[in-house]
């Protein structure tokens, strides 16, 4: 019954034996227990830490990102545009070249029109004054005494030719 009811000196080498367990778990155990713990508590903070600083540069890249993909965007449309208007310029002067080439082709054309036209009246008039020495040669081969015989010639032979 001893260990029930417990005497003064049991409890005073427990007590004793408490204290030095105590003692002893603190000078040996408790530093390096608390120094684990505390050393645990350190490096979840700088987890914590360079989790958040991974995480605003996330942000920060992010960020980034978005600029350099809207100055892209912004890039893309200036060359489109420039692309564009260079497009434009392009099939402006091609179509000026073309009014150009045309016109000068008309010029030439009506030149040329021009040129076949004064060489056909040149032609004609040599015509004209060929058959008229040709009457007139006629005429003057008949007797000229005889007025209405010079007549009818002159109206025969225009009627047998044809101005072509």
């Amino acid at each position: 019954m001893d260990l029930i009811t417990p005497g003064f000196g049991l409890v005073f080498w427990t007590v004793i034996t408490f204290l030095v367990l105590l003692f002893l778990l603190r000078k040996f155990a408790w530093k390096p227990i608390l120094g684990a713990v505390s050393d645990r508590e350190d490096g979840i903070k700088e987890a914590l830490a360079a989790a958040e600083n991974a995480r605003l540069e996330m942000e920060n890249l992010q960020a980034d990102n978005e600029r350099i993909l809207k100055e892209a965007r912004a890039e893309r449309e200036a060359m489109l545009k420039e692309a564009r208007e260079i497009k434009n310029k392009m099939i402006s002067d091609a179509k000026d070249e073309a009014q150009n080439q045309a016109n000068k082709m008309i010029a030439q054309a009506q030149a040329a029109i021009e040129s076949e036209k004064k060489s056909a009246m040149a032609e004609l008039k040599s015509h004209v004054a060929s058959l008229s020495l040709e009457i007139a040669e006629k005429v003057v081969r008949k007797e000229l005494a005889d007025k209405n015989q010079q007549i009818e010639l002159v109206e025969s032979m225009l009627g047998e030719t044809t101005l072509n």
